[in-house]
């Protein structure tokens, strides 16, 4: 018996077709790459918002944003990278949503059914869901860490496993150099909690001890001179966010009278803000002849004297 050959459509069924499903599916593909055009074009637009809004913002903040935002870098690539990454993962969004739609509206119109492909797809997703959630939980929490803006480049933070300085954040793992110079990879999706240091402000605490026997009012007197000194000067002015202030007699132990300073400066500025303040006082008690507090008398190894 002779095999069925193929019956070839004639060119009126080709006609036919390409007047009717044919210019469906042209129709379709040009709505999609439309609705793809105009789509990418507000999300470029609400990025380009975003970074002008918050250049505009920190403008506006006067002397204590900009130093905050410069010692942050949320001024330059913090901001910049924050951005990039938010709106390439919408468009990417935004263009497997359209392409998806897209090739299952023509699929329809070419009389394939999506039952069974659906029912398929399904299925292979519960698989592979099961099979990479790790990455799936690492993806997640990178896009929820980006968009709150919980870290970025150049911030200290705590993860529990690691402290370092951030170096890298993608949507998977967040690359930190500690301080003895060990790089640590760290994924999105095992960081339970995080601790920034670089975020917000930074307090310099400095306890200067002198004899019981001074008198408070000079002594505050002197450090409140010194550390105003510190506040207006020039150099220092992109360290300080806030004046110094003198807080008083923090504590009177036996011989021992401490008074406490604070000044609140950029993250990260607080370990030399302190240097310098302890510094300028210590120069400033000494000018001023203020006694320290007494030495402890030195005990030998057998308990008397040497």
């Amino acid at each position: 018996m002779d095999p069925v050959a193929p019956v070839l459509p004639t060119w009126e069924q080709t006609q036919q077709w390409l007047l009717t499903d044919g210019a469906r599916i042209l129709l379709t593909i040009v709505i999609a790459m439309t609705a793809l055009w105009a789509l990418r074009r507000v999300m470029n637009r609400v990025v380009a918002t975003m970074t002008s809004r918050s250049a505009r913002r920190l403008a506006e903040s006067g002397r204590a944003g900009r130093v905050l935002a410069s010692a942050t870098g949320l001024d330059n690539e913090r901001q910049r990278q924050r951005v990039e990454t938010v709106g390439s993962l919408l468009r990417s969004v935004v263009t497997l949503t359209v392409a998806t739609l897209a090739i299952l509206t023509i699929m329809a119109l070419l009389g394939i059914p999506l039952g069974p492909l659906l029912a398929s797809a399904g299925v292979a997703g519960v698989a592979l869901g099961f099979g990479a959630q790790s990455l799936v939980k690492d993806f997640l929490s990178g896009v929820f860490m980006i968009i709150e803006d919980q870290y970025g480049v150049g911030d200290v933070i705590d993860t529990g496993e690691a402290i370092g300085t951030v170096e890298e954040v993608t949507l998977r793992i967040t690359r930190l150099r500690d301080a003895n110079g060990v790089t640590w990879y760290v994924r999105n999706g095992e960081i339970i909690r995080i601790g920034n240091r670089s975020q917000g402000v930074a307090t310099a605490t400095v306890d200067m001890p002198v004899s019981y026997a001074e008198n408070v009012d000079r002594v505050v007197g002197i450090i409140r001179e010194a550390a105003a000194e510190l506040g207006a000067d020039p150099d220092w002015q992109e360290q300080l966010i806030e004046p110094p202030t003198v807080l008083g007699v923090e504590s009177i132990i036996g011989t021992t009278m401490t008074v406490r300073t604070v000044i609140t400066c950029a993250p990260g500025e607080q370990f030399a803000v302190q240097r310098e303040l302890r510094e300028r006082l210590k120069n400033a008690l000494d000018s001023a002849g203020v006694m320290g507090p007494p030495a402890a008398p030195f005990i030998g190894p057998t308990g008397g004297k040497p």
